[in-house]
């Protein structure tokens, strides 16, 4: 059990991330749009019919949507899943679910109109995505008694909040596993290359260095300016003491800007990339041969043909059919579809039951990330106790930019 000075020094370096720790999540930050057009071709299939016969559950929905940052896909995701339970997966505990959505602006005001909203119509929980204003929802929402769910951690109140259930572990899963592959495949020296803004880099290393010193890899942390038309001195300069791999954590445009350059500067580098480095856009712009032998860190595989990604194509091509697949809609699909998961709502459901029911959840499956579970009691990743993952989906990336060989590390 970590000391309180170990827990307040775990919050500070993962909270100041802020962008990082969304990034790293879906592969874009809270900082990008949702203008990704990528797809995602895959089999579908007939969905079972059965439909709920409880008394409804009203659950609470807050995405990001109408302001600088916003995700309209997230919210068509959640509210796909939401038909599909309610239609043909048995709801949650045989409860059909009455969907509130809030739209906030990621910013305080709208935030906290959200998390008010949500409280005074006597939600049984909120959840919220994906988005950067977790340290302004979470207390109004916790503290009138109701779980919140999300689908990464970004602020302090997220990571470790009584009743804040992050289904997955975010930066602190990427990097750990990172250092998990790294270690299995021999490496002894991984570089982290990331933009020079705010204290990111100090962040990532803070994180980082322990979770690699236990695994015997040694960690080196390089910032790249946001802004600079040449990349090509900063990355030469960083890549000086020959790393056995590079890991990018950045948007779209900083992934364009580090494989480019790596191309020009070691084009046999094996990369460690997120999920927004093999975006359609980066590759329109870099070409497939720049991920090409790359390994992918992600919590969504939607190459596979496992049958829970399956299930998500036919949900989205069912009640979302202008929604593409391959953009930030599993965000949304796998927060609300994870909820039908959970045991022991067959009664009365109010947020007390709810609560309960999440801190019981232990090896659930996580949809439309094969292999990966959840676990919310606490366990997952002390000090970070509202963490129910630190899994990661590891996988090749072959030359068409696509995910194969596929495996799961650091699962609960």
């Amino acid at each position: 059990m970590k000391s309180p000075v170990a827990l307040k020094r775990v919050l500070r370096a993962t909270t100041v991330m802020g962008c990082a720790g969304v990034l790293a999540l879906g592969g874009l930050t809270a900082c990008a749009d949702d203008s990704s057009d990528s797809s995602s071709g895959g089999e579908t299939s007939a969905l079972p019919s059965n439909a709920p016969t409880g008394d409804p559950i009203k659950l609470g929905l807050i995405v990001p949507e109408g302001g600088a940052v916003t995700t309209p896909t997230v919210r068509e995701g959640a509210e796909a899943a939401v038909e599909y339970l309610n239609n043909n997966g048995g709801g949650i505990g045989g409860h059909k679910i009455d969907l509130v959505v809030c739209k906030q602006q990621e910013e305080p005001a709208s935030a906290t109109k959200c998390a008010n909203q949500m409280v005074e119509e006597k939600v049984a929980a909120v959840v919220s995505p994906m988005g950067a204003q977790g340290a302004v929802m979470v207390p109004i929402v916790t503290g009138a008694g109701i779980p919140y769910v999300a689908q990464a951690p970004v602020s302090q109140a997220e990571m470790a909040t009584p009743k804040a259930y992050m289904l997955s572990g975010g930066i602190v899963a990427v990097l750990a596993g990172q250092a998990a592959t790294a270690a299995k495949d021999g490496l002894k020296k991984v570089t982290v290359m990331l933009g020079d803004s705010g204290d990111a880099a100090a962040s990532v290393k803070g994180v980082g260095e322990p979770l690699f010193q236990r695994e015997g890899v040694a960690l080196n942390v390089v910032t790249v300016p946001v802004n600079s038309p040449d990349l090509t001195p900063q990355i030469t300069a960083g890549l000086a003491d020959n790393p056995d791999a590079v890991a990018i954590l950045g948007d779209q445009r900083q992934c364009i800007s580090m494989l480019k350059t790596l191309q020009t500067v070691k084009p046999d580098a094996q990369k460690y990339l997120i999920a927004g480095c093999l975006d359609k856009n980066v590759l329109e712009a870099t070409g497939k041969e720049a991920v090409d032998g790359a390994k992918a860190f992600t919590t969504v595989n939607l190459d596979s043909d496992d049958p829970s990604t399956t299930l998500y194509r036919s949900v989205i091509a069912q009640y979302a059919p202008d929604t593409d697949p391959g953009g930030l809609a599993y965000l949304g699909y796998q927060a609300v579809a994870a909820l039908g998961e959970l045991s022991g709502l067959d009664g009365t459901v109010d947020a007390a039951a709810f609560d309960k029911a999440l801190s019981e959840a232990k090896d659930l499956p996580l949809p439309a990330a094969p292999g990966i579970t959840f676990t919310c009691n606490g366990t997952a990743f002390p000090p970070l106790t509202s963490l129910c993952s630190k899994a990661v989906l590891v996988s090749d990336v072959n030359a068409d930019a696509r995910l194969e060989n596929t495996t799961v590390v650091n699962n609960n």
